[in-house]
């Protein structure tokens, strides 16, 4: 049992199922579904539709032979247009998730590639749209086997991992290699932690460039204002500062909604780490408002730790992506966020 995000082209999936983003009528879309109807052979699929399915309503699915493709089969997930979200895309959506797993456990299905269902052509949003489809593969999985592949691909995200790839493996071997290599001459972690946290304390702080002495007054003004801020009045205080709505941070952070409301409305409320860290991508922070933030609630980034070193990658190059973020955090073999 397995769920990860990866980035790839889905027509050339090997899973014995992938998922495409159908229209409602008999007709081919733009994007997804018709890059799936050309290389599964676009007159046969046409014609099994036209003949054997005939139209169907959004959040429907159903299910056709792959043709063509590495998969056998092709399940066809309904997807609705996202016209502002008050006409129930969401609940379609959900349906389009649910009714594609439940289809590949009726055919024995082992495993499946699901496509970002509808924030393509039909225009969800990218980030409410994934947390969407974790949310419902997650439930499936609680109670089935079956390794299920969500594929990010387009033009703009491959353009992407391309350029972050080889930069985040230079910035990952200056933070983390180096650092190993530095605590061989102080002593081992395991016996003394108290002195390898020092030593990494020390090296963070020798990375830090020296700004400028206007900005340090105009920083130290803004500590004084907020100096007895908690984690949750100074996140909100940011918010406002930027101009962004609650709403957009959350959701650019891939955050429950129910968690975010914990901490607008309980001052004192601590959240997890890892949250922490997707609220400064969610609220777009530079990486001194990072630190700042991340200390009310007793946390820090360490050059020790390569999840911390790829957030602090990403929030230096103003890179505010969570799903190209957690598809790195899995390259490098560590635990994925969203997944």
């Amino acid at each position: 049992m397995a769920f990860k995000i990866v980035r790839n082209d889905i027509t050339r999936m090997n899973t014995r199922a992938i998922v495409n983003t159908a229209s409602a009528e008999v007709t081919v879309g733009p994007g997804c579904d018709s890059a799936i109807y050309n290389a599964a052979g676009l007159d046969k699929l046409l014609s099994y539709r036209r003949e054997k399915i005939g139209a169907a309503c959004e959040g429907e699915a159903f299910i056709t032979p792959g043709f063509d493709l590495k998969a056998k089969y092709i399940i066809h997930a309904v997807s609705p247009l996202y016209t502002g979200g008050d006409e129930g895309e969401e609940e379609k959506l959900r349906s389009c998730y649910r009714n594609s797993l439940k289809l590949a456990k009726e055919h024995d299905i082992n495993s499946i590639s699901f496509p970002l269902i509808s924030t393509g052509s039909f225009g969800y949003p990218k980030e409410e749209g994934i947390r969407i489809a974790a949310d419902e593969i997650n439930a499936f999985l609680l109670d089935n086997d079956m390794d299920v592949f969500l594929v990010v691909f387009d033009d703009k995200a491959n353009e992407l991992g391309k350029r972050i790839f080889p930069d985040l493996e230079e910035y990952i071997d200056n933070k983390y290699v180096e650092t190993r290599r530095r605590d061989a001459l102080f002593g081992s972690f395991h016996r003394a932690p108290g002195r390898a946290a020092a030593a990494c304390a020390k090296m963070e702080m020798a990375d830090s460039a020296i700004a400028p002495e206007e900005a340090l007054e105009n920083k130290l003004e803004e500590r004084i204002r907020h100096t007895s801020d908690t984690f949750s009045q100074y996140l909100l205080y940011l918010i406002k500062e930027k101009g962004m709505e609650n709403a957009d941070v959350y959701k650019r952070a891939i955050v429950d909604k129910k968690i975010f409301s914990k901490i607008k409305n309980n001052p004192d409320y601590h959240p997890q780490k890892l949250t922490a860290l997707c609220l400064c991508i969610g609220a777009m922070l530079n990486i001194d408002q990072t630190k700042d933030l991340l200390s009310r609630a007793g946390y820090a980034l360490s050059p020790c730790d390569k999840t911390d070193i790829i957030f602090s990658y990403f929030i230096e190059n103003g890179i505010y992506d969570m799903i190209e973020l957690d598809i790195q955090l899995e390259e490098h073999g560590l635990p994925c966020i969203i997944t």
